[in-house]
């Protein structure tokens, strides 16, 4: 039965499993269960219910269904086990996180174990999980045992939750136990078409232990990690183009606590970024060669405070709709108040034609991914087979290998350089600003509309094959 410590209101219910033997191994303030409820009790969760032991994984995996039907409309459920010795940082990256939707905690040492089971990552999200009865081909990743659904996926948590139940009460699931109570339900929640955020902790510690040994050699670990540190390092984008990598987030990091002190918001700098670019159009627009100069250092600045926003709202946890929106309608803005003071600048004939051209290329571009992106939110809203894995909760191993064009992109994915190239071929906004400076910068803007309508062309063409591609998988 579950007990409950409730806070003060927020978005996020938190169900702590306390139901193996380990969770009752002791730890510097009692107990292991003790110490991760007083972790959770500082994070702005809604309230905290402790499910104790009550007959079997069936019995634990009907309580969670039972939680996640009560909390339906009230806010997200985290489903974490009381044996996880971990970084209260850690538990922060899902339960202090302002997203909305369902995520998991993951490492991206693929080194799987009995409790650390394997998971497959692409572009973010776990397309694959596994446990000591499904297999993962190709894993890349391993859950660290805490799990949020989102408040939309609560149904399909509670039906998952239901069906593994029976499944595990009938042994058709092998011979599982309580302790992969979690990690079945992450298999689920992949398996049924949920879209599962994977949060990678980085050098952050989430282990879950068996023994005494085990748990004070884990807490002992903490210790060595400065949670401080972590947090800004996360708070920097690990899977960033090549040039906001390179380029610009080796330095914006240490604008972040200056930022943070002058209680800068991430919108406030966004507006700043509309401001900057401005600048920029109109220095573009004067038409000579120091003032495309000048246009050029004040895009690149631009886009400095772009990243710096984002990462603003990833270090203080400020996240919003508006904010989000407003980020990627400040995007295009910008570029194409650009667009429109280097076509005033130039002197020649058809550059507005040009100009006209790399705009509706970069629509068009950005409505491939719009359109597949909501596609698939509307596929898996109504139920569509398409929009869903294939795979049933009984199939031990996972069949989603990609073949042919997908397959040799997750090959690329292994080698440095290929990655790098595959992010770069893309031409993402970073890249972008880059080519529009140094062509406006050092030849003029008909280079620089030849060059993003070039580049820009084969972005498309990749982008097309890509999403295609997945649509036939």
């Amino acid at each position: 039965m579950p007990d409950s410590l409730t806070r003060e209101t927020t978005t996020t219910s938190v169900v702590v499993l306390a139901t193996t033997p380990a969770c009752k191994l002791s730890s510097s303030d009692g107990t292991l269960l003790d110490r991760v409820t007083d972790q959770i009790a500082t994070l702005p969760v809604r309230e905290i219910q402790v499910v104790m032991p009550g007959g079997g994984l069936g019995a634990d995996l009907r309580g969670v269904a039972k939680i996640a039907r009560i909390s339906a409309g009230a806010g997200a459920v985290a489903v974490l086990p009381a044996d996880l010795v971990a970084h209260t940082e850690a538990l922060a990256l899902l339960l202090d996180h302002p997203a909305r939707g369902s995520g998991a905690l993951v490492s991206y040492d693929a080194a799987a174990a009995p409790m650390r089971p394997p998971v497959r990552v692409e572009g973010g999200k776990i397309v694959a999980a596994g446990s000591s009865f499904h297999v993962v081909p190709e894993a890349n990743a391993t859950f660290r045992g805490v799990l949020k659904a989102g408040e939309a996926d609560l149904g399909a948590l509670a039906d998952i939750a239901e069906e593994l139940a029976e499944l595990a009460d009938t042994g058709k699931l092998g011979p599982v136990t309580p302790v992969e109570a979690v990690d079945l339900l992450l298999v689920g929640l992949v398996r049924s078409g949920v879209s599962v955020r994977a949060a990678g902790i980085g050098p952050l510690h989430a282990d879950r232990v068996t023994g005494q040994h085990a748990a004070d050699t884990a807490v002992a670990r903490l210790a060595e990690v400065d949670e401080a540190k972590v947090r800004l390092d996360l708070s920097i984008k690990a899977d960033d183009g090549f040039f906001a990598t390179f380029f610009v987030s080796t330095w914006t990091r240490h604008l972040l606590k200056p930022a943070v002190r002058l209680k800068l918001a991430p919108n406030t700098v966004t507006g700043a970024s509309i401001g900057m670019a401005a600048l920029a159009a109109l220095w573009f627009s004067e038409g000579s060669q120091g003032g495309r100069l000048a246009g050029a250092l004040l895009f690149y600045l631009s886009f400095v405070l772009d990243c710096l926003d984002g990462q603003l709202a990833r270090y203080t946890r400020t996240f919003s709709p508006l904010g989000a929106w407003a980020d990627g309608m400040a995007d295009r803005l910008k570029e194409y108040a650009v667009y429109v003071g280097l076509a005033l600048g130039f002197a020649g004939a058809g550059i507005w034609q040009l100009a006209v051209a790399a705009m509706i290329l970069q629509v068009v571009r950005h409505a491939i991914d719009q359109s597949y992106a909501g596609a698939l939110t509307d596929a898996a809203r109504v139920g569509a087979q398409w929009g869903r894995p294939a795979r049933s909760l009984l199939e031990s191993a996972d069949g989603g290998r990609a073949r042919g064009v997908l397959g040799i992109a997750q090959r690329l994915e292994r080698d440095a350089i290929a990655r790098w190239l595959k992010k770069s071929v893309v031409l993402p906004i970073g890249e972008r600003t880059a080519l529009i400076a140094v062509t406006a910068a050092v030849w003029n803007a008909r280079v620089t509309f030849l060059s993003l309508l070039c580049w820009g062309g084969v972005a498309a063409l990749y982008q097309l094959a890509g999403r295609i591609a997945r649509s036939a998988r």
